[in-house]
């Protein structure tokens, strides 16, 4: 359960009880936008942070390269949402998705960077690597 895997670590970090109250992060507009800043700064267990790949802070291991795991915006929705969209070709939610970076990158008027998409990665919770499980 994602609650069990980012919900204790992030109440941890901003010093709440969210695995005793987790709908904190639905009520409270406070506790929904440090959560995400927790989860976009934290690397956690064989996933890099958002943050680091975004910034290219991140340097993809052997296994990441034969996982299909290379810098750029495909590495973070693998991050966020591997298990349920990548490694499966195209997917409308991977799509929309891009569609919003690329909107934002326009906005601001800085480059997509490569790498977009996750349909050909494995998730970081298969085999090609030690993951707990997918958040």
């Amino acid at each position: 359960m994602s609650s069990n895997f980012n919900y204790g670590p992030a109440g941890s970090a901003i010093g709440l009880d969210l695995l005793n109250n987790p709908d904190l992060v639905a009520t409270d507009a406070v506790v929904s936008f440090k959560t995400a800043l927790w989860f976009w700064m934290t690397a956690q267990w064989n996933k890099p942070s958002s943050h680091d790949v975004i910034t290219g802070q991140w340097t993809p291991t052997a296994a990441d390269v034969a996982a299909g795991r290379v810098p750029g915006y495909g590495v973070i929705t693998n991050i966020i949402n591997g298990g349920l969209e990548c490694g499966r070709g195209p997917d409308d939610r991977v799509a929309g998705r891009i569609g919003f970076y690329k909107r934002y990158c326009d906005g601001f008027g800085i480059s997509y960077g490569s790498n977009l998409d996750c349909y050909s990665q494995r998730p970081f919770n298969s085999g090609s690597s030690l993951g707990l499980a997918d958040q």
